[in-house]
């Protein structure tokens, strides 16, 4: 049921986001009388559709298609990915692309990435005015490493300052920042010292493609005791700090999963710290490793904001995603990194979504997709648009419009570039599973 949900919402995002991509094209090419032959959701390969029809009147047909890998607008005169060049060796017609001025043809193509940046946008302002902005500070949190982290240098109960000369802000982008920032220093505070960790910028890669380097470090401090505890009634009171059990001192509630998962159905001596006092009792673990409380957790950062207030905000924050996303991108082709292992295909897109529906998150997730989309086909790849606006930009510059022949030749170099992309993105994906 979980895999379903999480398709289901892979499939909705992009049906969503190729919707608008296309729409942009699509009023573009409207607004200066070009004509579109077809409007589609989803593909119609092989001719066959779900649903298809063409207003009387209209020269464009719409449809939904049988495969759910995006879609497409089919633009008279212009040589796109269905390589249909037919049209091309007939005249030219004043309705067709191919025929119109440099800066129509220009807008037209940026007309699908304004649209993803502009739908992008106002999620996050509606998110900002529906929900505001809630996250943990990095600031007073301290991590809970995994193998690479320590590797690295990094310390369970380590504070993160700085990495270089930036500041992290939010605690669960501190992964995302060191990687973006191809940090050479981080500085942190440990055991009330400051020091410096030098990174090996040959781990960066590992960096991109290890997930969970910095959990939060959560002291074992009881904030209440389940209903249904098996410890209930063991006297256990809010504000306990557990840091002990069986023998084994326990610093953070990390500390205490495997421990107790091994000890599972069985009663355990526990030392915990009370105000001043020590205090040991034995307490109940269950079957799955649990003995049933609720710990302290840090509180979050939030912030509410009104219409007016998450309008800019809005602005900021998708500018902000975008910022980031170039520089995953100089990463990514930045061989030395190795951070093309962690480009991923429609399975790894799949897994960022949640098992169980949940508006907030979708919204998130649709509108971070929306601006990868945008950025993504801003590319000088000639099967993108940003090959397209290149060319475009190209002919306004120096007054020669490059011929259909090398627009042809330059369209199926970019499609193969793009199909090997697509390998590489499900070669990663299943070995990921694979592992």
């Amino acid at each position: 049921m979980i895999v379903l949900m999480k398709i289901l919402q892979l499939v909705l995002a992009l049906s969503v986001l190729v919707l608008v991509h296309e729409l942009g094209h699509f009023l573009f090419a409207k607004l200066f009388r070009i004509r579109v032959d077809k409007f589609y959701l989803f593909f119609d390969a092989g001719g066959f559709s779900l649903l298809k029809f063409k207003p009387k009147g209209s020269d464009t047909e719409y449809g939904i298609g049988w495969l759910p890998l995006g879609g497409y607008c089919k633009i008279a005169g212009m040589i796109d990915e269905s390589m249909d060049t037919e049209s091309l060796k007939k005249e030219p017609q004043p309705w067709e692309f191919r025929t119109k001025p440099a800066w129509q043809r220009l807008l037209v193509m940026f007309g699908g990435v304004l649209f993803n940046f502009i739908f992008a946008i106002l999620l996050y302002i509606g998110i900002l005015a529906g929900w505001g902005e809630s996250y943990i500070a990095n600031r007073g949190n301290s991590i809970y490493v995994n193998d690479l982290a320590y590797e690295m240098g990094f310390r369970n109960g380590d504070q993160i300052l700085r990495f270089d000369d930036y500041t992290p802000e939010k605690f669960y982008m501190l992964q995302a920042d060191l990687a973006r920032q191809t940090a050479r220093k981080a500085t942190v505070l440990r055991d009330g010292d400051t020091l410096d960790i030098y990174i090996d910028q040959n781990m960066i890669g590992d960096v991109l493609n290890t997930p969970g380097m910095f959990d939060l470090a959560v002291p074992f401090v009881i904030e209440s005791v389940a209903p249904d505890s098996p410890n209930a009634s063991a006297g256990l009171q809010k504000g306990d700090r557990i840091v002990e059990i069986a023998g084994q001192p326990i610093t953070y509630l990390q500390d205490s999963r495997r421990l107790l998962a091994d000890m599972s159905g069985t009663q355990v001596p526990v030392t915990m710290i009370r105000e001043s006092d020590t205090v040991r009792m034995s307490l109940q673990v269950d079957t799955l490793g649990r003995i049933g409380v609720y710990t302290q957790l840090p509180g979050l950062k939030t912030r509410e904001y009104s219409v007016a207030e998450a309008i800019p905000a809005g602005f900021r924050l998708a500018f902000d995603t975008v910022g980031g996303y170039l520089q995953d991108l100089k990463l990514v082709f930045t061989p030395s990194t190795e951070a093309y292992k962690s480009v991923g295909s429609f399975i790894a897109m799949g897994q960022i979504f949640p098992g169980a529906w949940d508006w907030y998150r979708f919204i998130n997730i649709l509108a971070l997709l929306s601006i990868m989309l945008g950025v993504m086909n801003l590319l000088p790849i000639p099967a993108l648009d940003g090959g397209h606006i290149v060319f475009t930009l190209y002919e306004m510059i120096t007054g020669r419009k490059p011929s259909d022949r090398f627009l042809t030749i330059a369209q199926a170099i970019g499609m193969i570039l793009l199909f090997g992309l697509l390998i590489l993105a499900f070669g990663n994906d299943i070995g990921r599973l694979l592992r």
